[in-house]
């Protein structure tokens, strides 16, 4: 029987600590740990991807759809350098993942020698603790705290590995007398996560003494719906929803205003702006310009993390806890309101908005407007369904007209906002689930950063739709330039790619939709196809995420800087962007009359 190596040690600690999935791509500088991969493939498994960054990204989307640790593994140099944004992501968004990478020969470390990257100070910025090991007796006890801190903390971790060393025998390793053998525990404790009694009494008194309660609900609150709801009922609260708490509840909730923020609606804004007491629940929603005015309203604030108590908005509560166990202490200290006029208010505003919604959901015309996919792609989710945004004008027209019901999940990059992230969230996913209905809508900007990971969707027959909203353009960035700041848009237009023969390319099953007619039909013929299918789904390249500034742009006192009222989407006619747009269009048209359909694609 082989000798128990390092490499062997740190795939064993990873399975004692319930890690079942990896995703990376292999190298010279991780053999070692690919052979202990494949000694155990029948306990952990081994996902390859077609660039690391993307084995970040899927570790990432496993972890945000699990809770559980996502793991991704490259080589030395470029393999690790790769990981970067992913592990940024996680960070940002506060997701355990894992990051093992390899190192060159322990003894030619810092000596210009190949691939002469100390991967362990690079990633010390993004990571919560980064470490690389010494020896095969370091192993055990770096890896089990490397897990750890990412579960415990909820922040990327790393560890980096010579290759020489994941190779060397356990049993010939020279051990400290200090590092006693198995000293370690692979076991994760789990605190109680209730917040102070006198805090929970200061919460509850202003919450009762407020007339105008608004609540604001992120990623944090998504395990807390039941008690969520009840809180709401009893203070007569509207619940506005942070981009990376989609789903918290469902979109059809009496106390449901959707969005808040530039991506919201006009309900949530309004409520937000007329309260006077707020209720944070796990959310850090960066865009401070769109809270009340400090000193306008109350605040009390829910977190698992202190140190995001009071981050955004003055607080006079701080309940450090999980949000389930702390709403559901608040709730006997509540006292139920029977001034409802608040609450009144904002559902009927959400009547007018949801009206709107179907409005703009619902058009007719040509070129197709890209809310008319999202608005048809919502009606014919499971009610188990995993919806992935990735970045840019997607993300609006996914936050905004697909509603959220039953076991649904949702996410996208909320706080790094990187772009092609869609295709690699829906690999983790539906690893993580694969008998679940996995849907990722992106961009063509997005996915054309990453798309050689298609060909993973058939590798592993993984039942992924990627929904494409082609509009031959960074569609997010041209309307900040144009419609933001007031420049005439540069370096936006992408030059066109056919996805539907890229896709056939990669052995999935491919689509195109570009009349609003036939897209339900299109979209349902996608959903049905068992296995990975691309719909390429051709819009308006003109159609803005959000109408224009109601107000002139003012310059601030920064040179070159620009501020604004916070603004969301409203009633307003969309207006065409830029100087030059009717030519624009007619030079879209005309293209859109020359393009050619290849292969055996069904077009709609």
């Amino acid at each position: 029987m082989a000798a128990t190596t390092a490499a062997d040690v740190l795939i064993d600690t990873l399975i004692e600590w319930g890690v079942t999935v990896i995703f990376g791509m292999p190298g010279d500088g991780i053999n070692g740990i690919m052979e202990a991969l494949r000694t155990r493939q029948e306990e952990i498994r081994f996902i390859q991807v077609r660039h690391e960054e993307a084995a970040a990204f899927a570790a990432v989307g496993y972890a945000k759809f699990t809770g559980r640790l996502g793991v991704c593994l490259a080589t030395s140099g470029p393999g690790g350098i790769h990981f970067l944004n992913g592990i940024y992501d996680a960070k940002l968004d506060q997701v355990p993942v894992l990051a093992i990478t390899g190192l060159q020969y322990h003894d030619l470390l810092a000596t210009h020698t190949q691939q002469d990257v100390e991967l362990d100070k690079l990633f010390a910025d993004a990571c919560a603790y980064s470490t690389r090991i010494m020896g095969p007796a370091h192993v055990e006890n770096v890896v089990e705290l490397a897990c750890r801190t990412a579960l415990a903390y909820r922040k990327p971790t790393h560890v980096t590995i010579p290759i020489d060393i994941q190779q060397m025998p356990l049993n010939k390793a020279d051990r400290s007398k200090r590092n006693v053998a198995d000293h370690v525990s692979n076991l994760m404790a789990r605190g109680g996560h209730l917040p102070d009694e006198r805090e929970l009494a200061r919460a509850a008194g202003i919450l009762n003494e407020g007339s105008k309660v608004f609540i604001l609900a992120g990623r944090g609150a998504l395990g807390a719906r039941d008690e969520l709801l009840e809180l709401a009922e009893r203070l007569g609260a509207p619940i506005g929803i942070a981009l990376l708490g989609k789903g918290a509840i469902p979109d059809d909730s009496p106390f449901a205003t959707g969005g808040v923020g530039l991506l919201g609606t006009k309900p949530s804004q309004e409520g937000l702006k007329d309260c006077d007491t707020l209720l944070i629940v796990g959310s850090t929603f960066p865009y401070v310009e769109y809270y009340p005015g400090p000193g306008r309203a109350r605040a009390v604030q829910i977190d698992v993390d202190p140190q995001r108590i009071g981050l955004r908005y003055p607080v006079e509560a701080g309940l450090v806890g999980d949000s389930a166990r702390t709403l559901g202490a608040l709730l006997e200290r509540v006292q139920p309101k029977s001034d409802r006029s608040f609450l009144e208010k904002a559902q009927d505003g959400m009547r007018h908005w949801r009206e709107l919604m179907i409005q703009r959901g619902t058009r007719t015309d040509v070129p197709m407007k890209p809310q008319v996919v999202t608005h048809e792609l919502s009606k014919l989710l499971t009610d188990d369904a995993i919806i992935i945004a990735d970045t840019g004008t997607v993300t609006a027209w996914t936050a905004r007209h697909v509603e959220m019901r039953g076991r649904q999940m949702f996410s996208c990059s909320g706080t790094l906002a990187s772009m092609a992230c869609g295709l690699p969230y829906a690999i983790g996913a539906a690893i993580a689930y694969p008998h679940r209905q996995v849907v990722a809508v992106v961009g063509d900007g997005g996915l054309s950063m990453l798309m050689g990971d298609l060909v993973t969707l058939r590798k592993y027959s993984l039942d992924v739709k990627i929904l494409v909203i082609k509009n031959d353009g960074l569609g997010m960035i041209k309307w900040e330039q144009v419609a933001e700041i007031g420049n005439p848009e540069y370096g936006v237009e992408l030059e066109p790619i056919d996805f539907v023969r890229v896709a056939e390319g990669c052995g999935a099953r491919a689509i195109r939709i570009d009349d609003p007619a036939h897209c339900a039909d299109g979209l349902r013929e996608a959903l049905g196809h068992p296995g990975p299918c691309v719909v390429e789904a051709v819009v308006d390249r003109f159609e803005p995420p959000m109408p224009p500034p109601s107000k002139p742009i003012r310059r601030s006192t920064l040179p070159g800087r620009f501020s604004r009222e916070p603004r969301i989407e409203d009633d307003r006619p969309h207006h065409r962007l830029g100087p030059g747009a009717r030519a624009d269009l007619r030079r879209h048209l005309r293209g859109r009359r020359a393009l050619h359909r290849h292969g055996e694609s069904r077009r709609f």
